[in-house]
């Protein structure tokens, strides 16, 4: 074995847990800025850390966009610190009092926002995760047990120290934030079966990795799989507009889950759009593959094939199809998408209004790029991922979503009839 001991982690989590739920808003924000300053503080031995793991993972021959997802430098890390430091400026949601209602007995009844308790976090290779999900769990109550990938645990380590030394700092339990230090997969594991000491599990990452906690979990889980995202440009859509959009979505930064990895125009559309579009993304470097139709507008393009359509390329590498309708592309959105982020680019109202019903995505966009399916973008502050799945939890997860309800009732002595 490693030498860690996993379920000892997740009982200090528990114990430090309870300290976090009875925290004020006040100290839970002395303690936000304080991890904001001690990222800063730890510039240095968080960079050092960081180049251990990006030297390792370009001789293991890493791709560059991932390379690019692990990398760290002093603007990452500072921008790390103004996310933690922003969180600290966010309501805070515990202890919110919603729906209260009085029944004909005169007992009142409403709901409060409480934390979720233990929250077990596990992800790949990038390093600001360890960050935005501390800050993000220590604001809603809720100690975190992060277990990041193999490739970045110098990093994890480095950052989760400084900011377990800055929460110990103004009084609260620094075990409300560990990172599990070895990157044994047996650990994986035995957290994913603490079920009574860890209360969810989060997993972002690849299939592999969402496939794999599905299997072995009895802690509930609320799983941020791929993002395959779909940019639609209707017939009658502005060229010009579609195309700024479409390019901000697959080049702006290809290596992030909500990037675009498929384009689909319309028949109407395509001549207008394709030709200009392609050698801009050829420009950017983008490979672009494509359907016999559009090939045949985009003649230096890669031949798709069916494994194309269903693959999160991570990387610059467009697939491109042309449909004859509206409805062919939503149902190639249905068969393909993953469900986080889809787009439209259109000018008619009717056709948007029916891809915001009909296109069953967590984010879905009218004349926008994917790329703004963040929590910051969206204006919830940091986020622990972007959940894919229905229940509990959908898209950008921010503070609410880390918290659930209880009921509260408040009589007067009211006792229930036996005949009730």
């Amino acid at each position: 074995m490693s030498g860690c001991d996993i379920r000892a982690l997740a009982v200090s989590a528990r114990e430090a847990s309870r300290a976090l739920a009875q925290a004020g808003s006040t100290q839970k924000n002395a303690a936000l800025r304080a991890m904001a300053a001690g990222l800063i503080a730890g510039t240095e031995q968080i960079l050092a850390a960081n180049a251990e793991d990006v030297a390792a993972a370009k001789a293991a021959g890493e791709t560059p966009a991932f390379v690019d997802r692990l990398t760290l430098t002093a603007a990452r890390v500072e921008a790390m610190a103004r996310g933690v430091g922003q969180v600290a400026d966010l309501p805070d949601p515990v202890g919110e009092i919603t729906g209260m209602w009085r029944r004909p007995n005169g007992l009142q009844v409403g709901r409060m926002r409480v934390p979720l308790g233990v929250i077990g976090i596990i992800y790949e290779s990038r390093p600001n995760v360890t960050a935005d999900a501390a800050a993000l769990c220590l604001k809603s109550g809720n100690a975190v047990i992060l277990r990041g990938g193999r490739e970045a645990l110098g990093s994890n380590r480095a950052i989760a120290e400084a900011l377990s030394a800055a929460v110990a700092s103004v009084g609260l339990p620094g075990a409300a934030l560990a990172v599990v230090p070895s990157p044994d997969r047996a650990l994986v594991k035995e957290m994913l079966r603490l079920a009574g000491l860890i209360d969810v599990i989060i997993p972002r990452g690849g299939e592999e990795l969402i496939r794999a906690v599905r299997a072995d979990a009895t802690v509930p889980i609320i799983a941020h799989e791929k993002g395959l995202c779909h940019t639609y440009v209707d017939a009658g859509a502005d060229p010009a507009m579609a195309a700024e959009i479409a390019f901000n979505a697959k080049v702006e930064r290809p290596g992030v889950c909500n990037a675009m990895e498929t384009l689909l125009v319309h028949r109407e559309s395509a001549a207008a759009l394709l030709p200009g579009l392609a050698r801009r993304l050829r420009g950017a470097g983008v490979e672009v593959r494509g359907c016999p139709a559009t090939r045949a507008l985009v003649p230096e393009a890669a031949a798709a094939d069916e494994t194309d359509w269903d693959t999160e390329y991570l990387a610059l590498i467009l697939s491109v199809r042309v449909v004859d309708s509206f409805e062919a592309a939503v149902d190639h959105i249905a068969r393909h998408g993953s469900g986080l982020a889809e787009a439209i680019v259109t000018r008619d109202h009717g056709r948007a209004m029916r891809f915001l019903r009909e296109v069953d995505a967590a984010a879905v966009y009218v004349n926008a790029s994917t790329r703004f399916t963040d929590g910051y973008e969206f204006g919830m502050g940091a986020e622990m991922g972007i959940s894919t799945q229905k229940l509990h939890a959908r898209g950008p997860m921010g503070l609410i979503e880390l918290t659930c309800q209880k009921f509260v009732v408040l009589g007067e002595g009211q006792i229930r009839d036996s005949r009730g």
